[in-house]
């Protein structure tokens, strides 16, 4: 199997410990490290070590006019992600964006226009609706085992701080920007990204950051014939023991990201219960709640492999498949622009003080 020949911008914690760790894994049969791009001396050298017989660069313009690299991520801060993408794009480079794809929804469709006038790949690393807890939510829900879907709800809480970088809003940051692309898209693909869906309530706050941007974030939306579906994530909130939950018209799924348990009723098996208009009262004249002990059914399980080892891998090979035989992607780059449309929807909703601004 040919290789691509991969060059990767950045060395921090994405580009390091979830690509990187992919590229160093067992199970990467398709990529070859070919170069680096780095502004800290320090990581630079560190990847001539990690990755032998790369080379290293200081700036990712050092690769324009090379026509042996087949693809290049893009690893930059967040703030950086549109202008150094459409750059690559334009040198006509297959480029993998990290999330967020882009700063707003213009932006992203800009991105989409010129990959596609260039004739090059833009897709945008978006490997949560490949990871194992997602891929068996939506088998559960389409399974009719629930009935008809009335909301899903996703849970992306903790309780902690932070006081680095996606802490900024000028570097494109807070809770929506940094950790929103996997729930909104999530709850997105649960409304079959339908155009009219919309954002219903919004709301954003900052509660343990030391930043700018939101710690606090709660959006719920909706589409036409659609589940409700409602998003959390709280930096206050250690208690939240689901990270999804679907409830249809039968039961409800619950899962973390390791193990899952869902419980619900089968038609035919708990017959039919008129309607009783006047008082329950037990044979004594007393009177009587309306309980019933329903026959139910109890599954549950855990997964194998998250979102950083099995959906990193499945993301790759996919993108593999693309580039060397166009075969289409089922996470793409208009799904990562509708999920941007909702974090652009989300901050008019809920505009912050900005408090921090780019020294330059």
């Amino acid at each position: 199997m040919k290789k691509l020949r991969l060059a990767i911008i950045g060395q921090g914690r994405s580009g390091r410990d979830i690509h990187g760790r992919f590229y160093k894994s067992a199970d990467n049969d398709i990529i070859d490290v070919v170069a680096v791009v780095e502004w800290d001396p320090e990581r630079r050298e560190r990847a001539l070590q990690e990755y032998p017989g790369c080379e290293v660069f200081e700036d990712y313009r050092e690769l324009f006019g090379r026509t042996d690299i087949d693809l290049v991520v893009n690893d930059t801060y967040s703030d950086q992600h549109y202008p150094v993408t459409r750059d690559l794009l334009l040198h006509k480079f297959n480029v993998l964006t990290e999330k967020p794809f882009a700063g707003n929804y213009r932006e992203c469709c800009e991105l989409i226009k010129i990959a596609k006038d260039n004739d090059v790949v833009a897709a945008v690393f978006q490997q949560s609706f490949l990871a194992p807890f997602f891929v068996e939510a939506k088998k559960v829900a389409e399974s009719g085992k629930l009935g008809d879907i009335l909301q899903v709800s996703l849970r992306y809480n903790g309780l902690g701080r932070r006081w680095d970088w996606q802490t900024l809003q000028y570097k494109l940051a807070g809770s929506v920007y940094n950790t929103g692309p996997h729930p909104i898209g999530l709850g997105l693909d649960f409304l079959d990204f339908d155009d009219n869906a919309r954002v219903e309530y919004s709301k954003l706050a900052c509660a343990m950051t030391s930043g700018d941007g939101e710690d606090f974030a709660k959006i719920i939306l909706s589409a036409p014939n659609k589940p409700v579906v409602d998003i959390e994530m709280h930096s206050t909130d250690p208690f939240s023991d689901y990270t999804l939950k679907i409830q249809g018209t039968r039961g409800c799924y619950k899962c973390t990201t390791a193990k899952w348990k869902m419980q619900y009723v089968v038609d035919g098996e708990n017959p039919e219960r008129p309607v009783i208009v006047e008082s329950l009262k037990f044979a004594n004249g007393e009177p009587a709640y309306c309980a019933e002990t329903l026959i139910k059914h109890e599954e549950e399980g855990e997964f194998a492999g998250s979102a950083f080892d099995v959906a990193v891998s499945d993301f790759y090979h996919m993108l593999y498949n693309k580039i060397t035989a166009d075969v289409p992607m089922t996470v793409t780059a208009q799904m990562a622009a509708k999920i941007i449309n909702v974090i652009e929807t989300v901050h008019a909703q809920n505009p912050l003080p900005v408090q921090f601004y780019e020294i330059k």
